[in-house]
């Protein structure tokens, strides 16, 4: 039986010049990076490499980077440390309806402290307007965190314009925070040219190691430290470096920067042939997300009158992984809190699908899940026990 993997959103394979360039931090080369003799340095001189490399992906300098074990920490510390820091301005918040569950976490645990939250609607495109955000900034706002990307339907947030308003309002102590996890090494990023403060990034989404990410921390920007104990990464994230996982994320983000526009044009080219095929072969589907405005690798379908959970386990048991929603999220029953913020009604949302392709998917990939999916469909249609009668979506 073939294997195909399409749940890139959820990690991408370690790309092997990557594995090649964390061995010998793996194996010989084993100082900690913060010890003053011959070992340390070397482990020491590698991190240096790897934040530089890192940093050049995002269009930012070096002593920005904050290395952290992943992008959930990496928007913990962006947004528990940013509101901790900014608390005697305010308890004011802005986010939007579609954040990764690392970042509604932290904001709803914050709510529950008493902090306000104004949450943006993002309607059926899956885009927030930016006069949304110019309408719900308060003098009293400490931060606003938007993500680049949705993780489930890929659609680009307009962060750029979000940056400006946010430096319209001549707020010093609001800041503006940008995950992009889902976003890096499959779009440009400059920092400058967004206007943002903070910038996520892991590095298990660029073909790198996981357990791995970063954030950008603006020079001059005050953050108070949620994990403490160490002088590390300049006394912003305490801990050990995790010197062959850094090594690793600098092999990785160089690579993203230098295949990128190959690796988009490989992925929209096969994304854009499945879903053609897909309309043609399956009916009363619904496609999630704004078309124009999307990451290239992503492909969000509902299929009506199926569960997405009896789909997915249907295509696993052909060979073909692909997912319901963020992997954060798996093991949930409830509908994709991103597919109903689209407006989608809770059968459309349960049908949800997530495809996400890779620089290592093939035409004849996407053949054979061209070739199950339809069968897969048609055979639980014919068992569900739901309305197939037309309703709204």
């Amino acid at each position: 039986m073939r294997r195909v993997y399409l749940d890139h959103c959820a990690t991408t394979p370690l790309d092997e010049r990557v594995l090649m360039a964390m061995m010998p931090y793996l194996t010989e080369s084993y100082g900690n990076a913060s010890s003053v003799h011959r070992f340390g340095q070397q482990a020491r001189a590698a991190v240096d490499k790897a934040r530089r490399q890192v940093a050049s992906l995002i269009s930012a300098r070096a002593n920005e980077i904050v290395f952290t074990s992943g992008g959930t920490e990496a928007n913990n510390l962006a947004i528990r440390g940013i509101c901790a820091a900014g608390a005697p301005h305010g308890r004011h918040l802005i986010t939007s309806a579609i954040e990764h569950p690392s970042v509604r976490g932290p904001i709803g645990e914050l709510e529950k402290k008493g902090w306000e939250v104004s949450r943006l609607p993002v309607f059926e495109d899956g885009i927030v307007r930016v006069d949304d955000v110019r309408e719900a900034i308060r003098p009293d706002t400490v931060l606003v965190s938007v993500m680049l990307a949705n993780n489930e339907i890929g659609t680009i947030q307009p962060v750029a314009e979000i940056g400006a308003v946010v430096r319209e309002t001549n707020q010093r102590h609001l800041r503006f925070h940008v995950d992009a996890v889902q976003a890096a090494g499959r779009v440009p990023i400059d920092v400058e040219s967004i206007g943002c403060d903070l910038l996520t990034v892991s590095a298990h989404k660029l073909y790198g190691p996981k357990g791995m990410g970063t954030l950008f921390i603006r020079r001059g920007v005050r953050i108070l430290p949620q994990q403490v104990g160490g002088h590390q990464e300049r006394e912003r994230r305490a801990g050990t470096e995790s010197v062959a996982d850094i090594v690793g994320f600098g092999a990785a983000a160089e690579l993203a920067k230098k295949e990128r526009l190959d690796r988009h044009e490989h992925a929209q080219r096969l994304r854009d042939r499945f879903e053609k095929e897909v309309a043609e072969k399956i009916g009363d589907i619904v496609f999630n997300g704004k078309s124009d405005q999307r990451l290239s690798h992503i492909s969000n379908i509902s299929f009506r009158f199926i569960e997405g959970e009896g789909l997915l386990i249907h295509l696993d048991l052909q060979g073909v992984a692909v997912s319901t929603g963020s992997a954060c999220s798996s093991g949930t029953l409830e509908p994709s809190p991103v597919i109903r913020a689209l407006g989608r009604n809770e059968e459309v949302s349960r049908g949800a699908i997530r495809f996400s392709f890779g620089k290592d998917n093939s035409d004849e990939d996407i053949d054979y899940v061209l070739d199950v999916l339809p069968r897969a469909v048609e055979s639980l249609r014919n068992l569900s026990p739901l309305n197939r009668e037309p309703v709204a979506i």
